[in-house]
Parts: structure tokens; C-alpha cells; sequence
């Protein structure tokens, strides 16, 4: 298990993150969703070592990570931005890495490299940024890590090569319980690839929680009445935002979907729609309940 308990850090005068608790099941696919400047990067590189927080602790298997080397190597980070040693090939970076990781396997190397048909013998810094990012894929697959960290891992790759590395990723979590923690303002990828999303603003942890309860426990409600709506419906939900338009209630609201479905059924409305919310409207939900100004998810 991937933990931090109460992180701080500071940079520039400003906690770019501040009092954030996070627990990463070993296995898991973890997605860190945010506002732009929410802290996300900095949390990041706390989590995999690149800075040391100022207060709290992250911990990986039972000990710290930063300035422990034996547990550096059993995590790897793609940054947004993929570093590279200058004028290196990628075979040269490959042979890198394979001093670092114990785990390095050859043989996965040479099958990725095969697959993404990429030229071994070409300095990284004159391939263009998608080619330099499935380089950094490859080097992080055959590192055999533990952790996989990513930072927007899929910026710069066109579709074909998203599904494929989202579809070898997954295979490595499914074959050896690798932990994968990702951030990505793709939510449509974070919701197909993660089981557990957390929500950051302003360097503070808003919301952590499981992907699929979060779905199954926020709903669109859509209903009118011949009269006015019956107050007693409101009892068997949490009403996060209500509008009306015309004799027609909008609702987002939280609560057992039985329970909600039930009640409002029973007073005979003559329009009842009920659907889960999608992760990005619930995500821009929770950012206009922290004051970020984004658009209306009703519309």
C-alpha cells in the first residue's frame, strides 16, 4: 500500500499541498482529478520521492520513500514533461534504467520496442513528444515497478496508441498487482481505467472515494408534478443543487437510488427521469461546491 498521512509542502511561500491524506490499495488504479494549480504535480513527486514533504509522512510497504533507495526502485514516474539524459539513444537510456531497476526485464523491452517500432539508435530528444512519451512507457513496462505514477500520461498520443497503452497497463496491474496512481484532466480515461478517484483544490484533498460508489450514489433527477412538487421527496435525498425550469424540477442530489426512486414514484409524477451523473459532471459538481467557476452540469 501507497499512503500519505497529513502531507504539507510548501513552495514559493504557498502550501501547494496541505494537510492531504491518501491510501492507494495495492493493485488499484488510483486517479487524482484537480482544479489547474490544484497541487496535483507537487503531490506527485512527494508521493514518488523527487521532494521531500515538510510535514506528515509517505509511506510505501511499511517505510518512507524519500531518501530510501531499496523503495525508489520499486516505483517509476512519467512526469508530464518525460526527462530524458541529453544526447542519449533510447537504447543507452534502456541500459540506464537496467542499472537502477533490479527487475528490468530485457525481454519485455525488446517486445515493447518491437510492438511501438521504435528506433533504439535515435537520440530521445530529436523523436517528437508523443514518440519520447511511448519511449517513457516502454522504459517504465520494463521496469517491472511496483508503483506506476503518472503525470497526464496519454498527452501527445493519438487514440490507437492511447487504447494500447491503457490496454498493457492494465495487463500489468491484472498480472502482477502493479499499483498505478495517475493524474490526468481526462476524465473519460480516468473513468474507464481507475477504481478509486481523489479530488484536489487549492492543495487540499476535497473528496476521496471509490469510483464506482461515487457514480452509484450522486443522480440527475428530472421530475414535474401536476401541482407543486410534494416537500416529503426531499427527505430521502441530499439535495446538492435544485432548479427550475417552467413546471419541470432539476435535481443533483445523493442518496439510495431505490429509496429516492420509491418515494417519488408514489406520489404519481407525470415526469420521472433518474440517471447516474458521468465522473466529469460529478467532478464539476464538486469543484462548484468549493467555489471553482465552471459551467452549469444541468445544461
Amino acid at each position: 500500500m501507497m499512503k500519505m498521512i497529513q502531507v504539507r509542502k510548501k513552495l514559493e511561500n504557498t502550501w501547494a499541498v496541505d494537510n492531504v491524506t491518501i491510501h492507494v490499495a495495492k493493485g488499484s488504479i488510483y486517479g487524482l482529478l484537480g482544479s489547474n494549480g490544484a497541487g496535483k504535480t507537487t503531490l506527485l513527486k512527494i508521493m514518488s520521492g523527487i521532494y521531500l514533504q515538510d510535514d506528515g509522512e509517505v509511506i510505501f510497504d511499511g517505510n518512507q520513500v524519500f531518501e530510501n533507495p531499496s523503495n525508489k526502485r520499486r516505483i517509476f514516474f512519467i512526469q508530464d514533461s518525460p526527462y530524458f539524459i541529453p544526447q542519449y539513444t533510447v537504447k543507452q537510456m534502456a541500459n540506464f534504467y537496467s542499472q537502477i531497476y533490479s527487475r528490468w526485464d530485457w525481454e519485455c523491452y525488446e517486445a515493447l520496442i518491437a510492438s511501438f517500432e521504435m528506433n533504439t539508435n535515435k537520440k530521445i530528444h530529436r523523436f517528437s513528444k508523443g514518440i519520447q512519451r511511448q519511449a517513457a512507457f516502454i522504459f517504465a513496462l520494463s521496469a517491472k515497478p511496483d508503483v506506476l505514477i503518472l503525470d497526464e500520461p496519454m498527452d501527445g498520443l493519438d487514440p490507437v496508441l492511447r487504447k494500447k497503452i491503457k490496454s498493457l497497463i492494465i495487463d500489468e496491474v491484472a498480472a502482477r498487482e502493479m499499483t498505478v496512481i495517475i493524474s490526468s484532466h481526462n476524465l473519460r480515461e480516468v473513468e474507464d481505467l481507475c477504481d478509486t478517484i481523489g479530488i484536489m483544490h487549492k492543495g487540499k484533498l476535497i473528496l476521496e472515494k471509490d469510483i464506482d460508489d461515487l457514480k452509484s450514489d450522486t443522480h440527475k433527477i428530472q421530475i414535474a408534478f401536476k401541482g407543486p412538487v410534494p416537500p416529503v421527496i426531499y427527505q430521502n435525498m441530499k439535495v446538492l443543487h435544485k432548479e427550475k425550469r417552467g413546471s419541470i424540477v432539476l435535481l443533483i442530489a445523493k442518496g439510495d437510488e431505490e429509496e429516492i426512486s420509491s418515494v417519488i414514484q408514489s406520489y404519481q409524477p407525470i415526469i420521472f427521469d433518474l440517471l447516474h451523473l458521468t465522473l466529469e459532471e460529478i467532478f464539476i459538481y464538486e469543484m462548484e461546491d468549493v467555489g471553482y467557476a465552471v459551467k452549469n452540469i444541468l445544461n
